[in-house]
């Protein structure tokens, strides 16, 4: 096409600019043949996040572009950086089109929309989420109650979809714990991010619970909504799910067929642990960033699957409340545990499951390879030996965890014997390259095969015989791209050429011929590919489909495999690294016995870890802990809180024994640090932090405390400490251990009943610290932070000035002059006040009387005072 035809006020170009014009806060890739083209901004802002070229048109339009082969990688790069990219493709035959070829978007990609594999973290869900607090506007949807908040999750990769009604102020815990890709959000409602969120804000009718009833009614067939467990006091979640449920319906236009229905979640079946606390106890992501092996997510992950990967990071970041739930997790743990044979079948069972929940996805949706079914396929053929495992394991399960499981396990046989039947032993990467359906499976294909491959063998059969019809030896069968299949005879036989042979090409000393028979084969020979790839084409477009009208069988059956994979993994790890099954109850008594942290004792040799016993009873509930730094509080601090979350997402536990009476709340401050983002100090952080546990936490909460009024003077720092914990003792009445230099405080059990000192234990031996790392009962007054700074390698002078100062601190509460420096430099002043080295400049002048001079006299002393003081 000229330029001329191209100009901006081109077909082309308008068609562009209609297709835009939909779609203005995304990226259009626009599909010109081999391409993906961008224009006008699209391409400006396309070249540069991409490093690839910028060009124009002819007319001057900015023009950018990437070979649709290569696209994959182009649009994980936009992705990845927060862009919205809407793919337009050309969706007819550009052979049979009249004018401009019909183009149309057929997805929109986001960054909380995205099914490519490639594009995904097998271990981790991708939820897009939408959010929602106040009253629905228009259609008169009943409010939400005061201070209710909603959220809706969707995971298009896997179908989940998750609807959860919480607190305003709990909102915030509620969405960092799903760590969304994507945020769906009212224009008018200010959202916190976390980082790298994508922001979508939309109109808050679309939010509007009465239209969200009538969508989910209709989506799963359902004649009401109540069915599925919401209620009045969950229209902002219903709103929040309508909402996103439109979002999505733009970003997919083909639909969703593998969207389950919703599961509500209920947060007071849930420990609740706000962002603080999981981050402080590296729940799933490291204080560090780029550490390994530092959270307990890793230290627990020995699963064989993706599905069981990401729903032990769920069960991770949310443990249950209920003592039930948790013990029959507990029960179908302690089968795998007492049956080495029978785990190691059940593992080595599920040892190469692919993504089936994934894989049923992208099928569903209309997107999975030729390799991916194959992946399905050699995954469903692993289920009867699973299951087979499985019905092992239950027989001696004595609650219903495993045998409930039993009941549900779908072998999914039918698409088994199917996918089997079809497929090829190992199908390509892309429908394109062809071999994907098995030979033998239908006869047409079988026939145009045979056509394509027999060619040599019919060729030489009529070369053969068209010599033997004509006599001439000489005579072949030939072919080129230009004329196609060829007779060719030399001159000297020109004579005996047949009647019924059609003059093709002239060559010198040659002449080349076609017959009837000829042009019939090299129609069907020539035409062979095309039609290969067509019915290939359909075939595994009705496999494709047969998966989805199986997707819900599927991913039923993955969420199984799932779940016994995270058993088997929790099951593994208890038996390999001797962790015991605690006993969860509804009292508050918290008891560990010897207990471990399940992170540090990997990362250092097992005899080297010190385990500790921790009591936290009705009458011995709040325990102040004191003792050096660096004796290994903050490490007590934090395995308390990791046991109490394994305990409660039904895992055995780093003990000797455990007795967990469940908590509702979890809260751990540990560490300091600033938000200089948001204009906080470090002193305000922990202030704020403090201040969430106090409003936040019941009687049944665990509250772990590590120095707080560390960021402020020694006596405001006393003072908050000291009123913190009177209010967790006397108002909340929850389980508290806090960890303080604050020797003060030691006082505290005199005047609270249900408080205790401990200590971290040392050993003395001359100026030699020893850390015993062992939790005792008592206060002890000293801190040993000089000992501490000497270890860090603080110069000798500087440690042995620190420990003159601290002996005149402790003797008299005043800093009195070190003997080095003020002895050197007799000029230089006290840095801490106190008696200064004689000089005799400052004798004279204390002994002045200032009431007798006159002031002439008095100049002429300064002046002699300062000559003297300068030599």
């Amino acid at each position: 096409m000229s330029s001329k035809a191209d100009a901006a006020g081109s077909p082309l170009m308008q068609q562009y600019r209609e297709i835009k014009s939909r779609h203005r806060d995304a990226i259009l890739f626009f599909r010109m043949g081999d391409f993906y083209e961008m224009f006008f901004e699209d391409a400006q802002l396309g070249a540069r996040v991409l490093g690839i070229t910028l060009t124009s048109r002819g007319d001057g339009v900015p023009l950018a572009g990437v070979p649709v082969k290569a696209a994959a990688d182009y649009l994980r790069q936009l992705i990845a950086a927060g862009h919205r990219v809407a793919i337009c493709e050309q969706v007819e035959d550009p052979r049979l089109a009249r004018g401009i070829v019909k183009r149309e978007v057929v997805e929109t990609l986001t960054p909380g929309a995205v099914l490519d594999e490639s594009f995904l973290t097998g271990a981790r869900n991708n939820f897009l989420v939408a959010v929602f607090s106040g009253s629905p506007g228009g259609g008169g949807a009943p409010a939400p109650p005061i201070g209710a908040a909603g959220l809706a999750a969707i995971d298009l990769s896997t179908g989940e979809f998750l609807l959860e009604t919480v607190d305003g102020a709990e909102l915030a815990e509620a969405v960092d714990r799903l760590g969304p890709a994507e945020l769906v959000h009212p224009a008018d409602q200010t959202i916190r991010l976390g980082e790298g969120v994508l922001a979508t804000p939309r109109e808050r009718w679309e939010f509007d619970a009465e239209l969200a009833r009538t969508e989910l009614a209709r989506r799963f067939q359902l004649a009401s909504i109540d069915g599925l467990g919401l209620g009045p006091e969950d229209a902002a979640a219903i709103g929040a799910a309508g909402a996103l449920l439109r979002y999505i319906g733009e970003l997919q236009p083909s639909g969703l067929p593998h969207l389950r229905r919703p599961v509500v979640r209920r947060s007071v079946r849930h420990l609740w642990i706000d962002e603080m606390t999981r981050r402080n106890l590296e729940l799933v992501e490291p204080l560090r960033a780029g550490a390994r092996g530092t959270t307990l997510l890793e230290s627990l992950d020995l699963t064989l699957t993706p599905m069981g990967a990401r729903l032990l990071r769920q069960w991770v970041l949310s443990p249950l409340r209920e003592p039930a739930d948790i013990t029959k997790r507990l029960d179908a743990v302690q089968v795998l545990v007492q049956d080495n044979r029978g785990r190691a079948r059940l593992r080595e069972a599920l040892d190469g499951v692919r993504d089936m929940e994934r894989l049923a996805g992208r099928a569903a949706a209309g997107r999975a390879t030729p390799r991916e079914l194959g992946a399905l396929r050699d995954s469903l053929q692993r289920l009867p030996d699973v299951l087979e495992a499985l019905t092992g394991l239950a027989a001696r399960d004595q609650s219903t965890a495993l045998g409930q499981v039993v009941e549900e396990f779908d072998l999914l046989q039918d698409l088994a014997e199917a996918l089997v039947a079809a497929l090829t032993e190992r199908p390509p990467a892309v429908l394109a390259d062809g071999e994907v359906i098995r030979a033998g499976f239908d006869a047409e294909l079988d026939e145009l095969r045979d056509l394509r491959d027999g060619g040599k063998q019919y060729i030489a059969a009529l070369q053969q015989q068209e010599r033997e019809r004509t006599g001439i030896t000489s005579l072949k069968v030939g072919y080129n791209k230009v004329f196609g299949y060829f007779l060719e005879i030399t001159n000297a036989h020109a004579d005996k050429v047949p009647a019924d042979y059609e003059r093709r090409q002239t060559l010198t000393g040659a002449e080349r011929y076609v017959t009837p028979e000829l042009k019939s084969y090299e129609a069907k020979v020539l035409g062979a590919e095309e039609k290969i790839g067509v019915r290939e084409a359909q075939l595994f477009g009705e496999l494709r489909d047969l998966v989805c009208v199986a997707t819900t069988r599927v991913q039923l059956t993955a969420r199984a495999l799932a779940r016994l994979d995270v058993w088997g993994a929790l099951a593994e790890v208890a038996v390999l690294h001797g962790y015991v099954r605690p006993a969860v109850h509804e009292g508050l008594t918290l008891t560990i016995r010897q207990g471990r942290h399940p992170v540090i004792e990997r990362l250092m040799p097992r005899e080297s870890f010190i385990p500790n016993d921790v009591v936290f009873d009705p009458a011995e509930r709040v325990l102040l802990v004191t003792g050096p730094n660096m004796a290994g509080k903050s490490t007590i601090l934090r395995q308390i809180g990791l046991i109490v979350v394994l305990a409660q997402l039904g895992s055995y536990v780093p003990a000797a024994a455990a007795e967990v009476g469940v908590v509702d709340r979890l809260f751990t401050r540990v560490g300091a640090s600033d938000n200089l983002s948001r204009g906080q100090s470090t002193f305000m952080v922990e202030m704020s932090e403090t201040s969430a546990i106090l409003h936040n936490a019941t009687a049944r909460s665990l509250v772990l405390l590590d120095e707080i009024g560390r960021g402020t003077s020694t006596y405001d720092g006393v003072a908050i400490a000291w009123s913190v914990t009177e209010h967790l003792h006397d108002r909340v009445g929850c389980r508290t251990m806090f960890a303080t230099h604050y020797h003060e405080l030691m006082q505290l059990p005199e005047q609270l009943a249900h408080a205790r000192n401990y200590n971290v234990a040392v050993r003395e031996a001359g100026d030699q610290v020893i850390f015993l790392h062992r939790l005792e009962p008592g206060g002890t007054d000293r801190s040993y932070g000089i000992h501490v700074a000497q270890l860090a390698g603080l110069p000798a002078s500087v440690v042995r000035r620190a420990r003159e100062v601290l002996k005149t601190l402790e003797g008299e509460h005043r800093v009195a002059p070190g003997p080095g420096p003020m002895e050197e430099d007799p000029g230089q002043l006290a840095l801490f006040g106190g008696a200064a080295v004689p000089h005799p400049v400052m004798d004279e002048l204390r002994a002045l009387d200032l009431d007798t001079l006159t002031p002439l006299e008095a100049l002429n002393r300064l002046a002699d005072l300062k000559r003297r003081s300068t030599e």
